[in-house]
């Protein structure tokens, strides 16, 4: 069994955990329900942003720690005053060192936050939206087509944007109408080997009408200038800025650099 099978295997007893002890009809009564939703797109889009998607993460499967000692609200705040398309939250605890608590902590921020975790049931994104995440993330590697369009269908009908991440040629085959923006990751959730060369030829397949990001392994300006000239819109960025002493000041050095 690869790290992926084992992630989700867990994530699927962990979520059965969570509804014994809060139930879906909890979740809809918390105060960002009432939230109007800011759109990822527009983020995305707009000129005075970056198009990075700033992560914040503690550690990895691959990685070990990253970084243990900075905290959600010091590194979110910065990303945000300083350019941040949008905010990425790893939430996993077993695997990642993360927490919902840490998306809560980011709230702070005007800037659509992506929940990162690994989505398998509609609870969680219930729990999504209860902890201020304006974004949630699919992973096709890890979703068949029609569980895909059903958890899409229903992010949409509580005021959820869509990423969906692919990492091959087939996975293509996971795009449907809800999904707002569409992710290559660059790293094999398998091998967990890393080419930015796959974001390159899977764009070139996408459907006209979506937005594309490139996630994972995009450490320099100019990784970002050749994804522009290809069409992408949005980097997702994270152990770059993490695995510094200060990632809110590495992210704004980054920032100034891709500026000038």
């Amino acid at each position: 069994m690869n790290i992926l099978d084992t992630i989700i295997a867990k994530k699927k007893m962990e979520v059965a955990e969570r509804k014994k002890n809060k139930s879906i009809s909890e979740l809809g009564k918390g105060p960002f329900f009432k939230n109007e939703t800011l759109s990822f797109k527009d983020y995305l889009l707009r000129e005075d942003k970056t198009g990075i998607i700033a992560e914040f993460k503690r550690r990895s499967p691959s990685k070990g720690i990253i970084n243990d000692t900075s905290s959600v609200a010091e590194v979110t705040t910065a990303y945000a005053k300083y350019g941040a398309s949008a905010i990425s939250i790893l939430t996993d605890e077993k695997f990642f060192g993360g927490s919902l608590n840490d998306l809560l902590e980011a709230t702070i921020n005007e800037v659509p936050l992506l929940r990162k975790d690994f989505i398998i049931d509609e609870y969680q994104l219930m729990e999504s939206k209860a902890y201020g995440a304006e974004v949630i993330l699919l992973i096709a590697a890890c979703l068949t087509k029609d569980e895909v369009k059903d958890l899409s269908s229903f992010a949409k009908k509580i005021g959820l944007n869509v990423l969906l991440e692919i990492h091959n040629e087939t996975e293509l085959e996971h795009i449907c109408n809800d999904v707002d923006v569409v992710g290559v990751n660059n790293r094999d959730l398998k091998s967990f080997t890393v080419d930015i060369n796959r974001s390159l030829a899977l764009s070139k397949k996408f459907p006209a009408d979506k937005i594309k990001i490139s996630e994972s392994g995009i450490d320099n300006i100019d990784s970002i200038k050749l994804l522009k000239q290809n069409g992408f819109k949005g980097f997702l960025i994270g152990e770059k800025f993490m695995k510094a002493k200060n990632p809110g000041l590495a992210f704004q050095k980054f920032v100034e650099e891709l500026n000038k």
